[in-house]
């Protein structure tokens, strides 16, 4: 399940009814949480032990469109949804990270939240583990 801030409400809102731009980010930038975000941010974003955000796009190659697939074209299906095209992978820990339950989609690195979901499981990661990757497809975001 994914959700909306209040931050891409506000932005959606004024881009559709109130005729302002909204400008792609310059990034979009994937976040790990240990403690969960809300329509207002927040949230504990996993720090030190190497830990770092990973950029992802935006780019019609790497987050699928929501008829499917990463055609050129804006999307064109019914779903609402999109998905990663291609693997996330965040950097092996080097410390104990703690409990992993919740992602974060940021327009940049330090920037604004714009949406964010708990994870089907949390996972608890330590050091000496293995990079935590996301692998084609796993994180699903619904527009709906």
């Amino acid at each position: 399940m994914s959700a909306f801030t209040d931050f891409a409400e506000n932005k959606i809102v004024d881009h559709i009814f109130r005729n302002r731009a909204w400008a792609v980010p310059a990034a979009v930038v994937v976040e790990l949480y240990t403690a969960a975000p809300g329509e207002a941010g927040g949230g504990t974003v996993v720090s030190g032990g190497a830990y770092a955000p990973v950029t992802h796009g935006p780019s019609d190659v790497t987050w699928r469109a929501t008829q499917g697939g990463t055609p050129a074209a804006a999307s064109s299906g019914s779903s609402g949804a999109t998905d990663n095209a291609g693997v996330i992978t965040f950097p092996a820990p080097t410390a104990n990270w703690g409990s992993v339950s919740h992602i974060g989609i940021k327009d940049g690195v330090g920037g604004n939240l714009m949406l964010y979901g708990a994870l089907a499981q949390a996972k608890t990661v330590n050091n000496g583990d293995p990079a935590p990757t996301f692998p084609d497809g796993a994180l699903d975001f619904v527009v709906a």
